[in-house]
């Protein structure tokens, strides 16, 4: 399948992910019938449902739409979705258009401009930056991001008609975005992760390799820093790179965390100048490196210095990425979907480096067997950096069990005196009777469905 020109129909299976929603939000704004199944519903699969998007919650070939012809019909599925699923065989064996998610997606940004952004970590928060930077420009752009932007209230911004360019995430997980032949692209690190789907991290590197290889003639690549990719004999992109303070093509001067505000202020070295007196009023060290990836971009998009300071400042954050949910003078709370040593590591120091000298409490949901298994003494080194630790039970996602992981293999491994292993019950009865001046919550998995019980009770001690 070339082109989605003749798609009147689109069924998805796991309509709820949050790569799955954004497609199915655009398809359903582009004027097709939309529907789906889900596993579980969640406040993401109520809001398609708002949208007028019929979704069921049960494996049920009776609840697919019988009168959508074949011809005009695409279904789409998630690699997460079990071999088994009755949908997805059902499909299997019918005359219709089954595609990956990844796939899909390839498909629909192919037919502009793109703007891919890569690495394990921070591609939603790259990615939404660049948006939040492209929207101030006449032309705008379109984007499927990873996360709900607080500057879109969505995980899907509608390209206009003269819109150059589509922002979308490159997911390394099962080689997704391999389907994507962007005009720009950025690589914000490549760590050991997915090893259940490469085996090691020489797989991860040349599939990045891969990747770099498929951008289109003419086009750039970003690369921060340090990140070990031999891009100069796999691309013939032009290449530049990024960095925080360590000079690059791209990089800050100056930069400066407001005593009063929060907010950090800095200039921003590029190729033909510094622009001066940006401003990024958005918590995290971390998220000021994002800032600059994001930055260099939107600059190689044609952005100005005026439009990159104004989407800067005006960036809003995206849910579940150090989004502070309770900011008090008695306690800070903030909300986090890092599930890479690496991420808890770069979170938890940017909160350190935020509030210093008070203590943090971290909650953290391991996610996937193989993740937990192969990452347990490195998960243990960063949880060591709390000063109270709290695991919660280990979120499968899509893995089967495998005999001796748990939660608790991470547990054994550190060597921080105060921390806990404890159900999500149990979890709140900690947070009741423990001191906390910095609680965080850590995990990609359904973790979130403790967050508000977490807000009611940190607000009902204070």
């Amino acid at each position: 399948m070339s082109n989605l020109q003749n798609i009147k129909n689109v069924y998805f299976l796991g309509i709820g992910g949050i790569g799955m929603s954004a497609l199915a939000r655009y398809f359903k704004f582009t004027g097709r019938n939309v529907a789906g199944y889900d596993r579980t519903p969640t406040a993401l699969t109520n809001a398609l449902q708002t949208e007028g998007i019929d979704i069921h919650f049960e494996e049920d070939i009776r609840k697919i739409p019988s009168n959508w012809d074949p011809a005009e019909t695409l279904a789409v599925f998630t690699p997460a979705l079990p071999d088994d699923n009755k949908e997805l065989v059902w499909f299997r064996e019918k005359p219709i258009n089954l595609l990956k998610r990844a796939k899909v997606l390839g498909l629909v940004c192919n037919e502009k401009s793109g703007i891919a952004v890569a690495g394990t970590h921070g591609k939603t928060t790259v990615s939404s930056m660049v948006v939040t930077i492209l929207s101030k420009t006449k032309k705008g752009c379109g984007a499927f991001l990873g996360g709900i932007s607080k500057n879109l209230n969505s995980n899907l911004l509608l390209p206009k008609s003269d819109s150059q360019f589509i922002v979308a995430e490159a997911d390394e997980f099962d080689r997704s975005f391999l389907n994507l032949q962007p005009q720009l692209a950025l690589i914000t690190s490549i760590d050991a992760d997915h090893l259940d789907i490469y085996g090691d991290k020489t797989k991860i590197t040349k599939s990045f390799e891969k990747f770099i290889s498929q951008i289109k003639p003419g086009g750039k690549l970003v690369l921060k820093k340090g990140v070990e990719l031999d891009a100069g004999q796999k691309t013939s992109a032009e290449i530049f790179s990024y960095s925080l303070r360590e000079k690059a093509d791209f990089n800050t001067v100056g930069l400066e965390l407001g005593t009063e505000d929060g907010f950090y202020r800095f200039g921003l070295k590029t190729p033909t100048g510094i622009i001066a007196n940006c401003q990024l009023n958005y918590p995290g060290i971390v998220n000021v490196e994002n800032a600059v990836g994001a930055a260099a971009l939107a600059f190689l998009a044609g952005a100005s210095a005026n439009e990159i300071k104004a989407g800067l400042k005006d960036y809003k954050g995206v849910a579940r990425r150090f989004d502070i949910r309770i900011k008090s003078d008695s306690t800070i709370y903030i909300d986090d979907y890092a599930h890479h040593p690496e991420e808890l590591k770069a979170v938890i120091n940017s909160v350190k480096a935020l509030y210093p000298g008070k203590k943090i409490t971290g909650i953290f949901q391991p996610h996937l067997y193989s993740r937990t298994r192969d990452f347990a003494v490195e998960f243990a080194a960063s949880l060591d950096l709390l000063d109270h630790a709290i695991l919660i039970p280990l979120y499968p996602a899509r893995e089967k069990p495998k005999p001796g992981v748990s939660s608790e293999i991470i547990y054994n491994k550190m060597k921080l005196e105060n921390k806990h292993l404890a159900s999500k019950d149990e979890t709140i009865e900690l947070l009741k009777i423990n001191p906390t001046e910095i609680v965080m919550t850590m995990g990609a998995g359904d973790i979130d469905r403790i967050v508000e019980r977490i807000i009611e009770v940190l607000k009902n001690k204070n």
